[in-house]
């Protein structure tokens, strides 16, 4: 039940936050279930299993079927031929050995700190070049992506490093700064010289709130969209078509992927299991197989090697991982936060609140008022941030926005608070100074902010 604010308290509040806001930006009130960041599939948890939690509302099958996926995400596949039928044919070239491997506890991933950490979570992509309706064009020796494992008896295609370049700066007020640039070399290859001539790292994501995403109407982000900046703010977000497989490969919003490249859950999840480790699908049919290799001459987990109904269930579990509800959200410094959010103009592209449509598969997703902080359009993030790396319609310094629910639970969940595309940001404040592009003019007002102000906008994303 909730509660009723009479009126003239109501005002006392008005003016007493005004008040906490003169001499710089307000603070705003809270709104009206602004804690419930994915509306009715939203949990209240900030334990380490934040991000594994079942969305309420599922029906007793869902619910059901919700732990046979999270079985098959969690669990590590392994060669064929095995006892472990449901779960062989791994590889022969891989990143990981389970979903989990890199999104561990559902959550996000952290480059390697050294040349002996091997752990999963950082992928290097490549291509030769780029189609706009088909998309990467793969390299003849490596295919996609740089695989660093392999099952016994082959050899992997190689590794890579990673050298930082540090970039010293300084605040208006004088507060000194430091950011990272990472620098990456290609190690041990084994198939060869590189054709590629673009790479990408990308490192593992949040997967929270899919379902979610893929309910929000196309209209809706066709609204979104400004591709030429019609409105003339500084602001061209842009949709990345991309083939649906299974709608007969027609091109239809990406929402997936650090640049929109994925259109379904489904497909999402059918393109890791093939790219990462070597799992075949109905999607995706054939095996990553250099030319040293002739995979037909090698055992498998049968074909395909991820049944549809293993696929099926794995994508209810991605989609149905409930949204962790925000945490100090009334808190008046957070308030404060989130007005310079909004003064800064951040929210042109993570925008607050969406609605989703009907989800063709979970009732549960539908209609939802949900708060995802993003658009899922395409914007040029400037040179500094740019991979060279054109995906479909996204050029090499275009990047999707990603949603940012959760962010402030990555430490809790990951142990870790690295953020954008490549972790390369060891904080949100580094996270904010790299931005550029259409995001430069909201870069260069943050770095205008007194120590407090800046403090207080970190304390808001903290919350999400």
């Amino acid at each position: 039940m909730k509660s009723i604010i009479p009126f003239g308290l109501v005002v006392l509040l008005v003016v007493l936050f005004a008040k906490c806001g003169q001499g710089g930006v307000g603070v705003l009130m809270p709104e009206e279930d602004e804690q419930y960041s994915g509306g009715g599939s939203t949990v209240f948890s900030d334990a380490a299993t934040a991000f594994g939690q079942e969305a309420p509302g599922l029906t007793t099958m869902q619910h059901n079927y919700f732990y046979v996926g999270n079985s098959l995400f969690n669990q590590n596949w392994v060669s064929a031929p095995a006892s472990t039928t449901a779960r062989d044919g791994l590889g022969p070239l891989f990143n990981a050995r389970s979903c989990s491997g890199c999104h561990l506890r559902d959550g996000r991933a952290a480059p390697p700190v050294g040349k002996d950490d091997r752990k999963p979570g950082l992928l290097l992509r490549m291509s030769m070049s780029n189609s706009l309706e088909a998309g990467p064009i793969p390299d003849p020796n490596y295919g996609f992506q740089l695989q660093d494992q392999a099952i016994q008896g082959i050899d992997v295609e190689g590794s890579f490093e990673i050298e930082y370049e540090y970039i010293s700066g300084q605040y208006p007020d004088g507060q000194l700064y430091e950011l990272r640039q990472p620098k990456y070399r290609i190690t041990d290859m084994t198939q060869g010289e590189i054709q590629a001539t673009s790479f990408s790292p990308r490192v593992a994501n949040q997967i929270i709130g899919m379902g979610l995403l893929e309910a929000i109407p196309d209209e809706t982000l066709r609204d979104l969209s400004d591709p030429d900046d019609l409105d003339g703010d500084g602001i061209s977000g842009r949709i990345n078509y991309v083939p649906h497989i299974e709608a007969g490969y027609a091109l239809v919003p990406g929402r997936f992927g650090w640049k929109a490249t994925q259109p379904t859950v489904r497909q999402q999840v059918a393109s890791a299991f093939a790219g990462d480790m070597g799992i075949t699908s109905v999607l995706y049919p054939n095996e990553n197989c250099p030319p040293s290799i002739d995979c037909d001459q090698l055992p498998n987990g049968g074909q395909p090697e991820l049944t549809n109904s293993a696929l099926n269930h794995t994508t209810l579990y991605a989609s149905t991982l409930a949204v962790p509800a925000r945490r100090d959200w009334s808190d008046k410094q957070v308030l404060h936060g989130k007005a310079i959010f909004k003064e800064l103009g951040c929210n042109s592209c993570h925008i607050e609140k969406l609605t989703t449509g009907e989800h063709p598969v979970f009732d549960a997703l539908s209609n939802q008022i949900i708060r995802p902080y993003t658009d899922l359009l395409l914007h040029d993030m400037g040179p500094d941030l740019a991979d060279g790396f054109s995906d479909f319609l996204a050029s090499g310094q275009e990047w999707r926005t990603p949603p940012l629910w959760g962010v402030g639970l990555f430490r809790i969940v990951n142990g870790h608070t690295n953020y954008l595309h490549d972790g390369r940001a060891r904080n949100l404040e580094e996270a904010i100074l790299w931005h550029g592009g259409e995001a430069e003019s909201s870069r260069d007002a943050f770095k205008e902010l007194d120590a407090d102000d800046r403090a207080d906008l970190i304390r808001f994303l903290n919350s999400l």
